[in-house]
C-alpha cells in the first residue's frame, strides 16, 4: 500500500503492476511516454510496441498470475522486483520467472523500462530439457528471441497495431 509520503512515480510503477495483476493493457500502457523504450532478456521495443508487448502478454497468459514488491521512485528512477506464474503456450510448461525491473522516468511517464532476469532459468522451465541443457547458449536465445519478435509481430498484424512487422531483432 502506498502512503502519503511515497514519491508519485512510485505511485505509477504500483499502479502498472495492479494494472498488469487485472491484466488491463490499455492502464498499462498509459502507463508509458509515446516514445517508450522497453529492454530485457527477451525484447527490445520502443513506442507502440511497448504497449502491444503487454497487450498480447496480457491476452494470451489465461493462467497469469502477477506480484509485485520493492517499489521505489524518484523523481527520474525507479525499482520494483516482480514474479509472472504461467504455463508457457508452446510447450504447455509452468514458468515462474523473477525479474527485477529498472524505470526510467520523466513527467509522470516510464521513458526506459529494463526487465532483468535469467534465461537460461526461463528456457529449462518454459523449454524442458532442451532449455536446461541448451538455453544458456547464444544460439538458443537468439532463437527464443527471433520467437518471441515474430510472435509479437503476428499479434500486432492481426490486431491492426502499429506498423507490425518491425519488431524483429538484428
Amino acid at each position: 500500500m502506498m502512503d502519503a509520503v511515497t514519491h508519485q512515480n512510485a505511485a505509477l510503477i504500483d499502479g502498472f503492476y495492479r494494472a498488469f495483476q487485472r491484466r488491463d493493457h490499455v492502464a498499462m500502457a498509459a502507463c508509458y511516454d509515446p516514445d517508450a523504450v522497453f529492454d530485457d532478456a527477451v525484447f527490445s521495443l520502443r513506442g507502440w510496441q511497448v504497449g502491444a508487448m503487454w497487450r498480447m502478454l496480457c491476452e494470451r497468459g489465461t493462467d497469469l498470475r502477477v506480484e509485485h514488491s520493492g517499489v521505489r521512485a524518484d523523481a527520474t528512477q525507479g525499482s520494483a522486483h516482480w514474479d509472472a506464474w504461467y504455463t508457457f503456450s508452446a510447450t504447455g510448461r509452468k514458468v515462474h520467472n523473477s525479474i527485477d525491473a529498472d524505470f526510467e522516468l520523466r513527467d509522470g511517464r516510464i521513458l526506459r523500462h529494463t526487465d532483468s532476469f535469467d534465461l537460461h532459468r526461463w528456457a529449462s522451465q518454459a523449454l524442458g530439457l532442451k532449455g536446461r541443457l541448451l538455453g544458456w547458449t547464444p544460439f538458443v536465445q537468439k532463437a527464443i528471441r527471433r520467437s518471441a519478435a515474430r510472435s509479437l509481430d503476428a499479434f500486432a498484424r492481426e490486431k491492426g497495431l502499429g506498423d507490425a512487422g518491425t519488431s524483429e531483432p538484428a
